[in-house]
């Protein structure tokens, strides 16, 4: 039965809110009101959109196909945001012919992934469901490089959550978010990980749960070490009192392990009772610990965890939501019975906040309705069918705001209706202005929006500079490489660079002294032009600054470098200059040469690592210094003149550096910083980074240029910048991020002898690229095929074998990728020994069968062989031979049961293959199977048939060899082969004669066992049996059309026909329909020959060879007339009585209306739960009677109720009750059915005490206990049942005395009753006992109270006493409630002895007794005065002092009767019935004692009715006393 639920007020018709489940599992339907106009419906998914998982890139579309009258309305959302509907992002979209409802997303996205709703919507309600996208992203992100350094050595978080001081504390040290996360999920419920892991961005889910398991297993272990047991744990909880709670239950081994609370990883002091000045404390009760957390605000946020001993046991996260109510809720004052409304607007949205009724947190349920605007702004409590009870505070808690107001029920003042249960209201009390709240809401929800716009822009802001400043650091970083890997080149190019310039002004010194000042100038020249022609390469540095100041210190001129390229050529002309000014002359410009070189080469260095260009540069700016140094060693006026051509060939060199070249960096100590082909790079980054990041400008191609034109040999490089005619380079701000991988190479598994092939795509289809395989080139060969197709690069192995396992890598524009080609060599079939192993196997039962396979594959090879999944070894019949490369199996003196399937399986460290084939073992078949049937035995032939055998040996039936034998003869006649068929009609036979057959099956193994058949007589009459009762197809006032099925005993023969007899209702006689000679050949017929408006019945019977046999069972009567119409609905349906299981209903026929509506002959009756669409039919066979009871209804349900009237014509329309009707007994005030309940009970302490309380209530009743107006303790047992209530406590105590209420309450009212409990035992004896005489005569005995006294308030003493004279003890006082008693009448000279007893409802205490008391006697003369006598006459005449009574005595029982009568003399007494004197009757038992009459009848009878009657007697008179005694049976 499907559930229902109801939040809405139950009999205000129009406002109900139904939630039902649909038929499509995963739909929740929410219908808007009670009854559906005619003709309407709720929406409701026919079918649901399904899950989707793909890959990133691709499309996907989620449908769904809704239906619903009006036409629903289909709305998208999804948990995380808005849908943003664009035609590149996502597109919602309506089929009208296919009506389907489809959200696709064209190209999906990570960002794509989330939970979607989608909402079918109309007027009359609205359907739900859900359902997941989950993206597979692939290529580089960075969401998952941080996912996974977040999933890396998670085991480290769980050592850092481990780390404590000696003394079992934390470290004083704020929390990292790995170790908050994690000791979160340690203590969270697994319903909520899935949250936890979306606030912390964990996406590895399933690696989480793994490491998760291990750490909640480790911490279980350290926890019982101190704990025994651990139970609820509640996460923190905000009350209403401005203080927030964590409880949790747990047995401590060592009540004094110290507990300790942290707050973020930080420990948190905190009183161990309530204090006003701590704001953490911590309440013991029992095994619950309860920490609060007073005076709470913003700061208070973050995780406080529990730990003991050192040990953590518990975690909660506390989070603190930016909300305060905008508009609280207010007093309000309501009618009994009519609802109550409060309302409150948040700053905030939220979508549930925490309502609170009477200290109680309070949920959705037919009492207490919460909702909450489509805003979450406006939040409602409504409180439904106040009654006094419900009187009280009720709170809002949102976030750690609250507010709190009053309910005032005012009670009804009628006094006319005090007492009775009041009609409920439709009003509802607190309701407000609406547009106002909505008002108010609407502008808090604009400051929310603006607010949560301004921290928007904080955040990107933020977000921008850390980006910012991370890309900087990264700059920095490769600056700093780039600048260790220049420093390396640079001293190595300066090396060279010195002692090539060393040597070359060796070599020219003895020319260069000759040449004069002009051509000193001219040499200068050349070198300024070999600089330019250096410079054209590519980028050069400001570098050769020591070089440079060096040559400054040695001569008199300084070279002064133009432009950035040409710094090395400046360097070389100021050290010419220096030589040429040298007063050592010649020695002097030398030496300032090489030093210029040098400082050239350096700077040269540092161009060479920012381009080639860069390093012809510095060449040429060496040639100049050196050409310069020779020029200066000349003498001082040549070194003069070489100085500026050297200068000027260095800042030839310096512009044709820059005309081409970009700007490099800035370099020191002679070492210039470029760029270049980085090693300490290639050492961070591997190549697969190359095809990740697609904009980096890391080109290796720039480098390698850069060392050609090192060597000497200058080429120009790629131009990537641009220049003016005549003005400076200007470098380009695009940056062209050149060609990149859209897909690298995969590892590939190859198997030796078969194709293997890499591919890869490029970005772009006009690169080409080069192949690699460990490092060595390789192109197309014989074995090898190298293509390319458009943007897809491909090598394909024709054929693999070893050496082509290895590391191939493929790179083209200076982006690489790389793949592992493994071979492998698993072990496989020769494949024609394979085709001829497949091929069954067939041998002779006692031959052998022999299988061979032969195999290739790496070495060892596991082989198996398998007969039926069972594996065979080599013993027995079963010989395995193992070959190299193949294997053989005999199979000796083989059985038929050995035939089935032969497999072999082979395995190596590589793989495992298998190859199947069939064994068949060929034999003699088994004797065919029986029982035998008997198609046909008539005086002319015999025919029968049998089955196959079970096994016919493996081979095909050739024939059946059949004999046969004539019942009472000795001789078979053999009657041949007769084929494979299992059949056999045998046609040579005498009529009445009986025969037994004999059957072979004959295969190419030879004959079976043979079959004999039981005897089969020729010619027998056998008649078959009847038919089915014809059936009535269809009637009318001239034809009736009938059909039945043919007899199961057709009696040995094929049914030739069938005769049909009819006849009117009300007569015996049959009469045949078809003529006696033409039987009926079909197995249906139609009469013609009827009378209109009369009723028939018919029959059948079959015809065989035989004849005909026995008729069937007569059909049901039918009219002959036209078809029926369908009756009408049916009269006054109504409910006549119900249970919580049963509903009785009654109702009257429809009328009949001639030719609309005819008469109805019986009825169905359905049921429909509320919740579902569909009817029930409670009875099968449709009921003649005009009442029904339907059973087996769900206790308070609501089931709608019809019913359908049926006749010959069809159904009629159906009849529903007009109200709904709940499965339970008319409405029942509660009321308690004892007729004399004890009001109070005393229990011994110890036993127990059981209370039982019956009574009756309809809808069944809430039952509550309270003891002393407060809910019962867990120690009481309550046993509700249906009609009776049971209090048990199973060990009462003293503490458990109190008054007991028991509060029966259903919807028509409620009762109560109390009884009281009174716990209590035996008391304890009184303390000593004093005796006290102040009066002469009289004694006061007082004593101690008794220990128990205090504690029983019906405790009281009873005093006894004895004397010298009376050994007994006698009463003196009893019931005495103080502790003292005055004894009267003490006579003198008597010794007395009092005793003290505690009594109680339980009994008395053990006695406290007095010292003996004596009075010493007085001896006086005693005289005594007699008075003078008087004569009395007491004689008196009878006289009744108690006359009879009457009587009424059940029959069977005692009656006894009695009076009582005086007089003196003692009366004579006689017993009268019926004035017939009694008192010789032995029947009854008559006695006179002191007066008393009494009569008894022992057994009373009929005969003992009648008057009774007493006479007393005595000589002064005579009295009589008469009753009547009537007998009830």
């Amino acid at each position: 039965m499907w559930r229902r639920s109801k939040e809405t007020e139950e009999t205000a018709a129009g406002q109900a809110v139904i939630r039902k489940k649909s038929k499509v599992p995963g739909v929740m339907i929410t219908q808007f009101m009670e009854k559906l106009p005619e003709g309407m419906s709720t929406p409701d998914f026919t079918r649901k959109p399904i899950a989707l998982t793909i890959q990133e890139g691709k499309s996907g579309a989620f449908k769904a196909i809704v239906v619903g009258t009006p036409t629903p309305t289909v709305t998208w959302t999804r948990t995380k945001g808005e849908i943003l509907f664009h035609p590149d992002l996502c597109l919602q979209k309506y089929d009208a012919a296919s009506h389907e409802h489809t959200l696709e997303f064209p190209k999906v996205a990570p960002e794509d992934a989330d939970t979607y709703k989608c909402f079918a919507a109309n007027e009359y309600g609205r359907a739900v469901c859900t359902v997941v996208l989950n993206v597979i992203e692939v290529g580089f992100s960075m969401s998952k490089e941080l996912n996974k350094t977040q999933g890396e050595d998670i085991t480290d978080f769980r050592k850092k959550l481990k780390q404590r001081n000696p003394d079992g504390t934390r470290e004083e040290k704020p929390m990292e978010p790995e170790e908050k996360v994690w000791e979160i999920l340690l203590s969270a419920d697994k319903k909520d990980y899935e949250k936890i892991c979306i606030d912390y961005n964990i996406t590895d889910f399933r690696g989480m749960l793994k490491k998760l398991t291990e750490m909640k297993r480790e911490r279980e272990e350290e926890i019982a070490e101190f704990v025994t047991h651990i139970g609820t744990l509640k996460p923190i909880d905000v009350q209403d009192d401005d203080c927030a709670t964590i409880e949790l239950d747990m047995d401590l081994k060592d009540p004094n392990s110290k507990i300790y609370l942290y707050k973020n990883g930080v420990m948190v002091p905190f009183s161990k009772e309530d204090s006003e000045g701590m704001k953490h404390s911590l309440k013991q009760v029992g095994n619950k610990y309860v920490f609060t957390i007073k005076k709470l605000g913003s700061e208070d946020a973050g995780l406080y965890s529990v730990d003991v001993g050192g040990v953590n046991v518990f975690s909660t996260d506390f989070k603190i939501a930016e909300v305060d109510f905008a508009v609280k809720i207010q007093e309000v004052k309501a009618e009994e019975r009519e609802d109550a409304l409060f309302q409150c607007v948040l700053t905030a949205p939220m979508s549930e906040i925490k309502w609170i009724g009477k200290s109680s947190p309070l949920s959705n349920s037919e009492k207490f309705e919460i909702t909450a605007s489509e805003d979450k702004l406006i939040h409602k409590l409504i409180v439904r069918d106040c009654l006094p009870l419900d009187a009280g505070i009720y709170a809002a808690v949102a976030g750690i705001k609250s507010c709190n107001a009053w309910l005032v029920v005012e009670a009804d003042k009628d006094s006319a209706k005090k007492g009775k249960k009041t009609a409920r209201k439709t009003t509802m009390a607190g309701v407000c202005n609406d547009e106002e709240l909505k008002k108010i809401a609407k502008e808090q929800q604009e400051r929310y929006d603006k607010e949560m716009e301004r921290k928007m822009e904080i955040a990107k802001k933020a977000q921008a500079e850390r980006e910012a400043a991370e890309a900087a650091a990264m700059v920095e970083a490769l600056a700093a490489k780039k600048a260790a890997a220049e420093a390396k080149a640079a001293a190595k190019a300066a090396a060279k660079a010195a002692a090539r310039s060393k040597k070359a002004a060796a070599g020219k010194d003895a020319a260069a002294r000759k040449i004069k000042k002009k051509d000193t100038g001219a040499a200068g020249g050349a070198g300024s032009t070999a600089g330019s022609a250096g410079g054209a390469g590519g980028v050069g540095g400001a570098g050769g600054a020591d070089g440079t100041a060096a040559d400054s210190k040695a001569g008199a001129g300084t070279g002064a470098a133009i432009g950035p390229g040409g710094a090395a050529g400046a360097a070389g002309g100021a050290a010419g200059a220096a030589g040429a000014a040298g007063a050592a002359g010649g020695a002097a410009g030398a030496a300032g040469g090489a030093a210029g070189a040098a400082g050239g080469a350096a700077g040269a260095a540092g161009g060479a690592a920012g381009a080639a260009g860069g390093a012809a540069g510095a060449a040429g700016g060496a040639a100049g210094g050196a050409a310069g140094g020779a020029g200066g060693a000349a003498g001082g006026a040549g070194g003069a003149a070489g100085g500026p051509g050297s200068a000027a060939g260095g800042a030839g060199g310096a512009a044709a550096g820059t005309e081409v070249g970009g700007t490099g960096g800035a370099g020191a100590d002679g070492q210039g910083v470029g760029g270049g082909e980085d090693e300490g790079l290639e050492d961070e980054f591997d190549e697969g980074d190359y095809d990740s990041f697609e904009d980096s400008e890391l080109e290796g191609e720039e480098g390698e240029e850069g060392e050609q034109a090192e060597g000497g040999e200058a080429e120009g490089g790629v131009t990537r910048g641009r220049r003016g005619k005549d003005g400076p380079l200007v470098p380009d701000t695009v940056i062209d991020p050149g060609v990149h991988f859209h897909a690298g190479l995969s590892d590939c598994k190859a198997i030796i002898g078969e194709a293997a092939e890499l591919e890869c795509k490029l970005s772009s289809e006009d690169c080409t690229g080069i192949w690699y395989k460990d490092g060595n080139e390789i192109k197309s060969s014989e074995g090898i095929t190298i293509s390319k197709d458009g943007s897809f690069h491909r090598l394909k192995i024709q054929k693999v074998t070893e050496e082509f396992a290895g590391t191939y890598k493929f790179e083209a524009d200076g982006r690489k990728t790389e793949a592992l080609i493994t071979v492998e060599d698993p072990p496989r079939f020769v494949a024609d020994d394979l085709a001829a192993f497949k091929t069954p196997v067939a041998v002779k039962r006692g031959h052998k069968a022999t299988f061979k396979l032969h195999y290739i594959g790496r070495e060892p090879i596991k082989v198996q062989w398998y007969l039926e999944g069972e594996e065979l070894s080599d013993e027995g019949n079963v010989k395995i031979e193992l070959l190299e490369g193949g294997s053989y199996l005999h199979l000796i003196k083989l059985q038929r049961k050995d035939s089935g399937e032969v497999k072999i399986k082979l395995k190596n460290e590589f793989g495992t293959t298998e190859a199947i084939t069939q064994l068949v073992v060929k034999d003699k078949p088994t004797p065919p199977m029986g029982p035998l049937e008997t198609v046909e035995a008539t005086s002319s032939a015999i025919e029968f048939k049998w089955r196959p055998p079970k096994d016919v040996g493996g081979c095909k039936v050739d024939n059946y060899i059949l004999e046969r034998q004539q019942v009472g003869r000795n001789t078979w006649k053999k009657l041949g082969p007769i084929g494979p068929e299992p059949k056999y009609r045998d046609t040579d036979v005498d009529h009445g004669k009986r025969y037994c057959y004999r059957i072979r099956v004959e295969t190419e193994m030879g004959l079976s066992e043979l079959m004999e058949t039981e005897d089969i007589q020729a010619g027998t009459k056998a008649y078959p049996g009847p038919p089915s009762a014809p059936k009535v197809v269809s009637a009318f006032k001239a034809c009736i059309t009938l059909s039945w099925s043919p007899p199961a005993d057709t009696g040995g023969t094929s049914i030739l026909g069938y005769n049909l007899e009819k006849r009117k209702k009300g007569s015996n006689l049959w009469g045949q329909v078809n003529d006696a000679n033409e039987m009926i050949r079909d197995k249906g017929f139609a009469v013609k020959d009827v009378v209109e408006g009369m009723e028939y019945e018919f029959r059948v019977s079959a015809i065989n060879n035989s004849g005909a046999g026995e008729f069937s069972t007569p059909s049901e009567f039918v009219f002959a007339r036209d078809p029926k119409k369908p009756p009408g609905k049916v009269i006054d349906l109504k409910v006549t009585d119900s249970t919580y299981t049963t509903l009785c209903l009654s109702w009257t026929k429809p009328k009949e209306i001639e030719g609309v509506e005819d008469e109805a002959k019986a009825y169905f009756v359905e049921i429909r739960p509320a919740e579902s669409t569909e009817w029930d039919r409670c009875n099968t066979n449709a009921i003649t009677m005009n009442t029904y009871t339907v059973k087996g209804m769900k206790s308070m349900a609501m089931y709608w109720v019809r019913v359908i009237a049926t006749n010959d014509g069809g159904h009629g329309q159906p009849q529903e009750l007009e109200n709904f009707v709940l499965a339970m007994p008319p409405p029942v005030r509660p009321r308690f059915t004892d007729a004399k309940m004890k009001s109070f009970m005393i229990v011994r302490a110890g036993n127990s005490a059981r209370c039982n309380i019956n009574f009756e209530a309809s809808p069944w009743p809430e039952v509550i206990w309270l003891k002393d107006g407060t809910p019962v303790t867990k120690k009481v047992t309550i046993s509700n049942a249906e009609g009776t209530s049971q209090l048990l406590i199973p060990t009462a105590e003293r503490s458990d005395t109190g008054v007991y209420s028991i509060m029966v309450k259903n919807i028509v009212g409620q009762e109560t009753f109390s009884i009281e409990i009174r716990v209590t035992d035996e008391p304890r004896p009184p303390g000593p006992v004093d005796i006290d005489e102040n009066v002469p005569g009289t004694v006061t005995i007082s004593w101690a109270p008794s220990p128990d006294e205090k504690h029983d308030d019906r405790l009281h003493y009873e005093v006894m006493s004895r004397d010298s004279h009376k050994p007994t003890w006698q009463t003196v006082a009893h019931r005495i409630f103080n502790n003292r008693f005055t004894a009267c009448n003490i006579m003198p000279g008597r010794e007395y002895q009092f005793r003290v007893y505690a009594k109680n409802d339980m009994g008395a205490s053990k006695p406290s007794e007095s010292t003996k008391w004596l009075i010493p006697l007085k001896k006086e003369k005693f005289t005594v005065k007699m008075p003078e006598s008087k004569m009395c006459d007491l004689q008196s005449a009878p006289k009744f002092i108690v006359p009879l009574k009457m009587h009424v005595a059940p029959q069977g029982y005692e009656c006894y009767m009695s009076c009582a009568v005086k007089g003196d003399p003692t009366p004579h007494v006689t017993w009268l019935r019926n004035n017939i004197s009694l008192n010789t009757n032995t029947n009854y038992l008559i006695s006179n004692t002191c007066g008393v009459c009494s009569l008894l009848v022992l057994t009373v009878g009929s005969k003992d009715t009648g008057e009774y009657k007493v006479v007393a007697e005595n000589p002064l008179g005579r009295a009589e006393s008469s009753t009547k005694l009537t007998v009830r049976e």
